[in-house]
């Protein structure tokens, strides 16, 4: 395969789209596990910087008086994620916001990397040396499966938390079929399995649901790309497809983004969902 957005747009329609697929990868084992795709980590962490330069100092600067316009959105915003985690998580607890907040932002902003140019990024990459770069952290099975894990880690901490060991333990066995005696007895594989089976579902849900919209995303972007590739002013369909290719654009990125802010709105609502399930007693 090459190695330059040129060189894949001769290789063809074929070659264009792996290319544009092909993650910036250090392989630090033998085999495919042993991968890591570095312009996925590499594209998180300078979302993650930007997004604590902007909300940290935003913190601080916070006063009592009449809001700048920042200071009045990042509240509206705040607020907004804090009486819709009200509503969901009936616990108590100080993490629940700001996780939230934290999520719903940094998931939108990595989502938000599928609106830039499919092209723009990866021709500076380019000039800079490098032979690929995806910048669509959520349109990498990683990430999404990393995220999904941590929450996973997450809802199992609540629930020790809320519950306390013996009851934690004890509701893998007696919920969601409760029963007496030996009728207990009988019924604790299944429910131990039934909860086997729910918490595996969730981060399998979570990631599988964010990775493939983002993905289905990108690709649509690349295929609108491939309407004009290799086309030149001589050539008169292009004065054809140019135009169909500018309004798919347009009104595939004005749908898209309801898209990026809806996944990351359901990634952190399912968060707080499966939270509050943890710390409730069945």
């Amino acid at each position: 395969m090459s190695g330059s957005a040129e060189q894949a747009a001769g290789g063809g329609m074929t070659e264009y789209i792996h290319h544009h697929l092909h993650n910036l990868q250090w392989h630090v084992g033998a085999g495919p596990f042993w991968v890591i795709d570095i312009d996925t980590v590499g594209v998180t962490l300078v979302l993650v910087a930007i997004f604590l330069g902007v909300f940290i100092p935003a913190a601080r600067r916070a006063h009592a008086g009449v809001p700048g316009r920042f200071q009045a959105f990042v509240e509206m915003l705040i607020v907004g994620i804090d009486e819709m985690v009200r509503e969901t998580f009936h616990g108590s607890s100080k993490l629940i916001a700001p996780l939230s907040l934290t999520i719903f932002v940094l998931v939108f902003m990595m989502n938000f990397m599928d609106i830039i140019p499919v092209d723009l990024l990866p021709w500076l990459g380019r000039e800079a040396g490098l032979p690929y770069l995806r910048v669509v952290p959520t349109a990498d099975l990683n990430t999404t499966v990393g995220m999904a894990l941590t929450v996973f880690v997450l809802i199992q901490y609540f629930g020790l938390k809320h519950k306390g060991p013996r009851l934690f333990f004890k509701e893998m066995f007696t919920a969601p079929f409760h029963a007496h005696g030996f009728a207990a007895v009988v019924l604790a594989p299944v429910n131990f399995l039934l909860r086997l089976i729910e918490e595996a579902v969730r981060p399998v849900s979570l990631s599988l649901r964010l990775f493939g919209n983002m993905f289905a995303g990108e690709l649509i972007f690349i295929l609108i790309a491939t309407m004009t590739l290799g086309a030149s002013l001589a050539h008169g369909l292009t004065y054809v497809m140019g135009p169909v290719q500018f309004l798919s654009d347009f009104v595939w990125t004005a749908f898209h983004i309801l898209i990026i802010t809806l996944q990351a709105f359901i990634f952190m609502m399912l968060t707080v969902v499966y939270l509050s399930m943890a710390s409730e007693q069945h």
